[in-house]
């Protein structure tokens, strides 16, 4: 079979090993007998993943002392609520830096306990920006934002600064390149971008916080049941966790962080200098703010847009489709997709 270059937004490529090495697990794993997807979570075999998950969590990211790395159910779009749950002071007020879809939705959960400020908004543009120049009010008990907009092709280049308990949302550029984790009070990721397939979600948690919010939270929901029991309060999300710790162990044995952020780098300049001196495409987000993982592009002449999609096709290339929201194309170059995929994308533009 032919190899089809993915750029599914999400679920997204994996490596080709870890596909490989997970089948393997699923009919027999570690030479039980058993498949990892009928034995017990509380099985030796099993909490020797989750704490190789999460092990390999703190070492490739270099997650201070004091923090707490789980892998749990619901997606971001429960760590919304979580985040919001777990976040409450006196104020009961949370500041959000509204950068797209995502960071709406994230809003509105938070609008069930207390009230959410907009402290920015890029949202007068279609979100083809990030927010940049604004003022964060003394009177909130977090600052929360979206590292990276899958939908709209934006991407902060640097943590916002601010003296407030920072939360991020991280889901579609975690591991993808260096961060400072001391800088934030919680961070939260689906996995299904760089990390592993849809099912499990990373938080990463400062132990200051946990138990100390300032409204009743629902068990499930506090952080703090998850911590006490390492993950392992209820049945985790088994085989997505392995995942996870197999793709990590790639990531490990091929240089880490400095060496995926490098190669990040390279295919995000690549399909960029295409765009740019291409005149029949167009960036659709600001220059400054482009995203590493998520390229957004238009043709400039819509007429022609049946011959490029027939041009990508022949090339097997899948997902290049944009959001309804912005139209056009949108490449989702996560850590998986190779230099070489790039590549034959672009050589495709250069025929058009």
């Amino acid at each position: 079979m032919a190899k089809v270059h993915n750029y599914s937004a999400g679920p997204c490529i994996l490596p080709q090993e870890v596909f490989e090495e997970a089948s393997k697990a699923v009919l027999n794993f570690n030479n039980s007998g058993l498949s990892l997807l009928e034995m017990s979570h509380r099985s030796k075999d099993f909490v020797d993943v989750m704490e190789e998950a999460r092990s390999l969590v703190k070492e490739i990211l270099e997650v201070p002392e004091g923090y707490t790395v789980l892998f749990l159910q619901g997606g971001a779009s429960l760590g919304f609520l979580k985040a919001a749950y777990n976040m409450m002071r006196t104020h009961k007020k949370g500041g959000y830096l509204n950068t797209g879809v995502w960071a709406k939705k994230a809003l509105k959960e938070a609008n069930f306990m207390g009230e959410a400020v907009t402290v920015a908004s890029s949202e007068d543009k279609n979100f083809n920006y990030i927010p940049k120049g604004y003022s964060i009010p003394s009177d909130l008990d977090y600052l929360h934002y979206t590292s990276n907009n899958t939908i709209y092709g934006t991407q902060f280049k640097s943590i916002p600064e601010t003296d407030l308990p920072l939360i991020c949302d991280m889901s579609s550029d975690i591991f993808s390149k260096k961060v400072d984790i001391s800088k934030f009070d919680l961070i939260y990721a689906g996995a299904q971008k760089n990390l592993g397939p849809a099912g499990a979600t990373l938080y990463i948690v400062k132990d200051e916080i946990l138990g100390k919010s300032s409204v009743k939270i629902p068990t499930m929901l506090d952080l703090k049941t998850h911590a006490d029991k390492d993950s392992m309060f209820n049945t985790p999300p088994v085989f997505s966790t392995y995942v996870s710790m197999l793709t990590l162990r790639w990531l490990k044995k091929n240089g880490g962080i400095q060496w995926i952020e490098a190669r990040n780098e390279a295919k995000a300049a690549l399909l960029y200098a295409e765009i740019d001196a291409n005149p029949l495409f167009k960036g659709a987000a600001a220059v400054e703010d482009r995203s590493n993982m998520n390229v957004t592009f238009v043709l400039t002449d819509e007429s022609r847009t049946e011959e490029f999609t027939k041009k990508l096709n022949d090339a097997n290339i899948s997902g290049l489709k944009g959001h309804r929201s912005v139209g056009g194309f949108r490449a989702s170059m996560y850590n998986a997709l190779p230099l070489e995929s790039v590549q034959v994308l672009v050589d495709v533009m250069k025929t058009m």
